[in-house]
C-alpha cells in the first residue's frame, strides 16, 4: 500500500495515466501488437470483404441470368436467404467441430470449400447453380466462424483484451469491409462504361463474372494465410479446472476413443443448463434477438406512420446505425466501472424499454433519439455478451456455444422478421391526433410495444441468472458509472505485512486456513513474490543484477507475474486472497536497507500491481529486538517497522495494526480477531464474509 508521503499518486497524473489506459485506440494498438491476432485481422478484412463482395456480386449474377421481370425483382431476397438458411442447419454443426478438432484446419477447409463454390459459378452458369452454389458456401462461412471466435481469446496475452478483440473484429466486417466491399463493386461495375468497354468482353455475364472469380481468389489467399501464417489458430487453452479434469480423463479412459458428436452435443446442453452464466446469457439474447426482429419486420410501415415523407425510414436507419456504433464503442469503457454479467442484463432492459417509447412516440423527433438508445443498448448487449463467451467460458466447449449464440441470433431474428408482417397486417390502421400532430396507429405499434416488453422482462431474467455480484447493490455499481470510477472486484484482498518474512508466512498461512474453515467463499494464499526464490533467484542469478536497483526491477516484475497470474484472476472469481508482504514491508525494506528513494519504489509498485490495493491490511507490530539474528541488522529492522508504522497512520481505514509480540497460537488469535471486526465494521457486500463474521 506504500504511503510514505501523500501516500497515492497525484489525482491528475492518476486521472491521466487511468485516460490512457481506457483509450479505445491505446487498448486497440496493444491488441493489434500481437501478431498472430493481427494476422487473423487480416484475413478477417479479407474474407469479410468477399462476403459482402457475394452478397452484391452474386445478386447482379442472379438478375443477369434470368429475363424474367418478377424472378429479378426477388433476386437480391432469393441471395438473401440462401445466404442465411445455411446458418440455421449448420452453426450448430461448425461449433461441434471447433470443439472437436484442430480449429486452423477446420478454418483452412471451410475457406478452399467457399472458394470452390462460389468460383463454381462463373463457370458452370445457370440460375439454380447459383443459389446452390452460395447456400454451400455459406454453410462452409458456418464452419468457419465458431472456430475463429473460439480461437481468438486464446491469442491474447490477457482475458481483459477479448473485449477489443471483439470490438475490432466487428469495425473490420461491418466497417472496413463494407467500404471497400463496395468501393471494388463499384470500380468493376463502373470500369466498362467508363473505358467504354463491349459489355461481352468477359461473355454473357460481364463484369459481373470477374467480381464472382475476386471472390474465390480472396477466399483461397486466406486459406493460404491461415495454413501457413498463423499456426497458433491450433493453440488450446484451458482453465485449471478444465485441465486437471482432461488430464484425469485421460489416466483413466486411455485407450477409449475421442467423444463423438452425439457426447459433444449433449455436454454442451448439460453445460448450458448447468452454468447460470451461459443460461442467462442466452435467455437475454434470446430476448434481444426477438425484439431486434421486430423493429426490423416494423420499421418500414413505422416510418410511414410518422407520416414524415419518405425520408423519414432513412433517419430511422441512420439511428440505428449510428446508436450501433456508439454502444459497442461505449461498452468496453463501462466494462471497466459495471461487471459484464451486469451490463449485459442492464443493457437488454434499456433496449426494450426505449423501445416501448419508439412504439408510442407520437413524433419523428423522439423517434429518432429512441431508436438510437435501442440500438445503442443492443449493440453494447452484442459485444458483451460475444466477450463474455470469450472470456469466461471455457476453450474445450467455447466453439459450440459461440455457435449455439450465432445461430440463435439468426433463427429469431429471421423468424421473428417473417412474422412481424403477418402480425401487423391483423390491425386496420386509423389516424389519430396527439398534442396537435396527426399519426398513424397501425400493427406496428402493438408488435414494438409487445418486443420492447418482451426485451424488459427478459432483461430482468437474464440480469438475475447471471448477476454474480447479488450482494452488491446496482446502484452503487451505478454510482461507480456517473462517478468515473473503476468497479470494485469481486473478491476481497487482504495483506499480512511485518518485519520478519517468516512471521508474515506462517500468520497469512494460519489466517487462510481460518477463513477456509469458517467461510463458504474460495480462499487463496499468495506469498510474498521477493521470497520466490526459484524465480527470483533464477531471473537476478542468469541476468547477473547486483545492485539494488536492478534487483528491485527483478522484484517487481516477479510481483507484477504473480498479481496478474494468481491474485487478480482469484479476485475475478470472487475468491478471499490472502497474502504476505503484498507492497508495504518489501517497499519498507528497499527504502530503509538499500536506500533507494521511497517515492520510486512507490511508482515502481503501483505500475507492477496495476494500482491494486488490499482491501485490509493487517501489520504485524512486533519488537525487532526480540526476534532471531536475521540478514539484516536489528537497526535496519527498526527502521522497516517505523517505516510501516509511519504508512499505517497515514491510512487508518484500511489498516489495522496487531501486536506481533507472543506465541504463534496467541498472534493467530489477534489476527483474526482483527480481521473480524474490521469485516463487520465494513459490511463488504459478500455474502459470505457475513458467514464468516456470524462463525
Amino acid at each position: 500500500m506504500g504511503r510514505i508521503s501523500e501516500g497515492v499518486q497525484t489525482k491528475p497524473d492518476a486521472e491521466a495515466q487511468a485516460a490512457r489506459d481506457g483509450s479505445t485506440i491505446f487498448r486497440a494498438r496493444r491488441v493489434l501488437a500481437i501478431r498472430p491476432f493481427r494476422r487473423l485481422w487480416g484475413v478477417t478484412y479479407l474474407c469479410s470483404v468477399a462476403d459482402w463482395l457475394t452478397l452484391l456480386g452474386v445478386t447482379s449474377l442472379a438478375t443477369k441470368l434470368t429475363t424474367n421481370y418478377t424472378a429479378q425483382n426477388f433476386a437480391f431476397t432469393g441471395v438473401l436467404l440462401s445466404a442465411l438458411l445455411p446458418g440455421l442447419i449448420f452453426a450448430p454443426l461448425g461449433g461441434l467441430l471447433a470443439d472437436r478438432f484442430d480449429r486452423r484446419k477446420v478454418m483452412f477447409v471451410a475457406d478452399l470449400m467457399r472458394c470452390g463454390f462460389i468460383m463454381s459459378i462463373a463457370f458452370i452458369g445457370g440460375a439454380w447453380w447459383l443459389y446452390v452454389a452460395n447456400f454451400l458456401a455459406s454453410a462452409s462461412a458456418m464452419m468457419w466462424i465458431p472456430s475463429k471466435d473460439a480461437a481468438v481469446p486464446n491469442l491474447l496475452r490477457r482475458p481483459d483484451q477479448v473485449e477489443t478483440a471483439n470490438q475490432l473484429g466487428m469495425v473490420m466486417t461491418y466497417g472496413v469491409a463494407v467500404l471497400s466491399a463496395g468501393a471494388v463493386y463499384s470500380v468493376f461495375t463502373g470500369i466498362s462504361t467508363t473505358l467504354h468497354l463491349p459489355p461481352n468482353l468477359f461473355g454473357e455475364l460481364g463484369f459481373a463474372k470477374v467480381i464472382v472469380v475476386l471472390i474465390g481468389l480472396l477466399y483461397l489467399t486466406s486459406a493460404i494465410l491461415i495454413i501457413t501464417r498463423i499456426p497458433e489458430l491450433s493453440r488450446r487453452v484451458h482453465s485449471a479446472e478444465a485441465a486437471a479434469t482432461e488430464a484425469k480423463k485421460k489416466e483413466e479412459e486411455t485407450e477409449e476413443p475421442k467423444p463423438g458428436f452425439g457426447t459433444l452435443v449433449r455436454d454442451g446442453a448439460k453445460f448450458v443448463r448447468s452454468t447460470p452464466l451461459v443460461r442467462g446469457l442466452l435467455i437475454g439474447a434470446a430476448g434481444a434477438f426477438a425484439a431486434g426482429g421486430a423493429v426490423v419486420g416494423s420499421a418500414k410501415p413505422y416510418s410511414s406512420s410518422l407520416l414524415a415523407g419518405d425520408s423519414a425510414w432513412g433517419l430511422l436507419l441512420v439511428a440505428v446505425f449510428v446508436g450501433l456504433a456508439t454502444g459497442m464503442a461505449g461498452a468496453p469503457k463501462l466494462s471497466r466501472r459495471l461487471p459484464h454479467d451486469r451490463l449485459f442484463g442492464i443493457s437488454i432492459v434499456l433496449a426494450g424499454l426505449a423501445l416501448i417509447l419508439v412504439a408510442v412516440s407520437p413524433h419523428l423527433a423522439v423517434s429518432l433519439v429512441a431508436v438510437a438508445i435501442v440500438g445503442a443498448c443492443a449493440g453494447a448487449a452484442f459485444l458483451t455478451g460475444v466477450t463474455i463467451i470469450g472470456s469466461q467460458v471455457d476453450d474445450s466447449i467455447r466453439g459450440r456455444i459461440n455457435a449455439i449464440y450465432q445461430s440463435m441470433m439468426k433463427i429469431i431474428v429471421f423468424g421473428s422478421t417473417a412474422v412481424v408482417p403477418l402480425l401487423i397486417g391483423l390491425t386496420k390502421p386509423r389516424t389519430v391526433t396527439v398534442w396537435g400532430s396527426p399519426i398513424i396507429i397501425d400493427g406496428t405499434r402493438p408488435v414494438m410495444l409487445g418486443g420492447g416488453i418482451l426485451a424488459a422482462i427478459v432483461g430482468v431474467i437474464a440480469y438475475r441468472q447471471m448477476d454474480s455480484r447479488h450482494p452488491e447493490t446496482i446502484l452503487a455499481d451505478l454510482r461507480n458509472v456517473i462517478r468515473r470510477r473503476p468497479r470494485r472486484a469481486n473478491g476481497l484482498l487482504i495483506a499480512l505485512e511485518g518485519t520478519t518474512a517468516a512471521d508474515t508466512a506462517n500468520q497469512a498461512a494460519r489466517l487462510s486456513d481460518w477463513l477456509r474453515e469458517v467461510g463458504s467463499r474460495p480462499v487463496v494464499l499468495a506469498a510474498d513474490p521477493a521470497l520466490d526464490d526459484k524465480r527470483l533467484a533464477k531471473l537476478v542469478s542468469g541476468a547477473s543484477l547486483s545492485g539494488a536497483r536492478a534487483q528491485a526491477l527483478a522484484a517487481a516484475a516477479v510481483r507484477a507475474d504473480i498479481v496478474e497470474r494468481d491474485v487478480q484472476p482469484a479476485l475475478d472469481l470472487g475468491s478471499i486472497v490472502v497474502m504476505e508482504r503484498f507492497v508495504d514491508s518489501p517497499l519498507a525494506h528497499l527504502s530503509a536497507v538499500a536506500g533507494l528513494d521511497a517515492k520510486e519504489l512507490e511508482g515502481l509498485a503501483d505500475w507492477a500491481t496495476g494500482r491494486l490495493r488490499p482491501d485490509v491490511t493487517v501489520l504485524l507490530d512486533s519488537d525487532p529486538g526480540g526476534a532471531p539474528p536475521g540478514p539484516i541488522s536489528i537497526e535496519d529492522q527498526w527502521r522497516v517497522q517505523s517505516l510501516l508504522s509511519e504508512m499505517a497512520a497515514a491510512d487508518p481505514d484500511h489498516y489495522v495494526v496487531v501486536d506481533g509480540d507472543g506465541t504463534e497460537d496467541e498472534v493467530a488469535e489477534r489476527v483474526q480477531t482483527a480481521v473480524r471486526a474490521v469485516l463487520v465494521g465494513r459490511r463488504s457486500g459478500l455474502a459470505p464474509i457475513e458467514e464468516v463474521v456470524e462463525a
